[in-house]
């Protein structure tokens, strides 16, 4: 009998050796490829940073981060796909001030910004361009409004779509200069961008990340940047502000999210990847090359992206209803 006793009780701390060493495997994070959701379109602005800090983030944890483009309605579409995604550490999206003008563009939101994400933290900002097709007839941004100002509606405006930040950007653009123009809104900024390449619009407000190429290359014409201060990759370019158009400053922040409810220790595990990858010597030198600044320390936080995210809500949510922007 003893020795059944010893044999049941070795066989149980077996069992209960192999059920704890079990979980503990299960528990590790991560055990499986990542996925980091984008809105828009591939070789995008947002896509371009996100492929970029993916391929170092895959490093440090040890599985691969796997982009996944999940276009439509100004990133709702990706927005509301993450919100209802499992909290378990494998959906993330990385997004840009949509996230805040969509409570004033969409009517009827399928998810609440504020409250259906977990926040990882910010990431970059990125400044605006103001670019026309490259035979646009005016030389600087003066003889610009001025035609403009002659031309009205005859001006084609692209942009990647209702809510991107290139549309928001001709919003604020046409306020700023009392000019109604017409706007031309495309699949993505890709589409747009290559309507403006190919003279089948006239002007488009766009990313650094996405116009400085074509920039570099001479095949757009570059009318100024919307930043309070000049970019240190184009000091010799002029902000909007100091051509005189006084009260217009846009830059495109970026935060990543997570479904509401993802443990903290997942999301700090994630973060804490994001911050090494911004920190990172060649993705610096590349987001430097491409215009885009990494945030300070303190917006590299949970609490930096939701504080941010709701100042800008607040900011922007006039301002659209004031345009009579909206969309069902």
């Amino acid at each position: 009998m003893n020795e059944v006793r010893s044999f049941l009780r070795a066989a149980a701390a077996t069992v209960l050796g192999a059920c704890l060493a079990g979980g503990a495997l299960a528990q590790a994070y991560p055990n499986k490829p990542i996925t980091l959701i984008v809105p828009f379109a591939a070789g995008g602005p947002t896509d371009v940073v996100a492929r970029l800090l993916s391929v170092n983030m895959s490093k440090t944890l040890g599985q691969t981060v796997v982009i996944e483009n999940k276009l439509g309605a100004g990133g709702t579409i990706a927005s509301a796909f993450t919100a209802k995604a499992a909290p378990d550490g494998y959906t993330f999206l990385i997004h840009h001030n949509g996230m805040a003008t969509a409570p004033a563009l969409y009517r009827k939101l399928p998810f609440n910004p504020l409250t259906d994400f977990e926040y990882v933290s910010q990431v970059i900002d990125v400044p605006m361009t103001l670019v026309g097709r490259k035979d646009f007839p005016p030389r600087d941004f003066k003889e610009l409004v001025a035609h403009l100002k002659a031309n009205g509606e005859k001006i084609n405006v692209a942009h990647a779509g209702l809510g991107a930040v290139s549309h928001l950007c001709s919003v604020l653009f046409r306020q700023a200069i009392g000019v109604d123009l017409t706007t031309i809104p495309f699949s993505g900024t890709g589409p747009a961008m290559n309507a403006l390449l190919g003279g089948q619009v006239d002007l488009m407000c766009d990313q650094t990340t996405g116009t400085t190429p074509h920039i570099k290359a001479g095949s757009v014409k570059l009318y100024g940047v919307t930043t309070p201060n000049r970019l240190r990759t184009m000091p010799e370019v002029p902000t909007l502000a100091e051509q005189g158009l006084t009260g217009f400053q846009m830059v495109v922040w970026h935060g990543v999210y997570a479904p509401k409810g993802t443990p903290r220790n997942i999301l700090d595990t994630f973060g804490r990847a994001l911050n090494l990858a911004l920190k990172d010597p060649a993705v610096i030198a590349r987001l430097t090359e491409l215009g885009a600044v990494i945030v300070p320390d303190d917006k590299l936080t949970t609490a930096g992206l939701q504080t941010w995210l709701q100042q800008e809500t607040q900011r922007y949510g006039p301002v659209i209803k004031a345009a009579g922007q909206f969309a069902d």
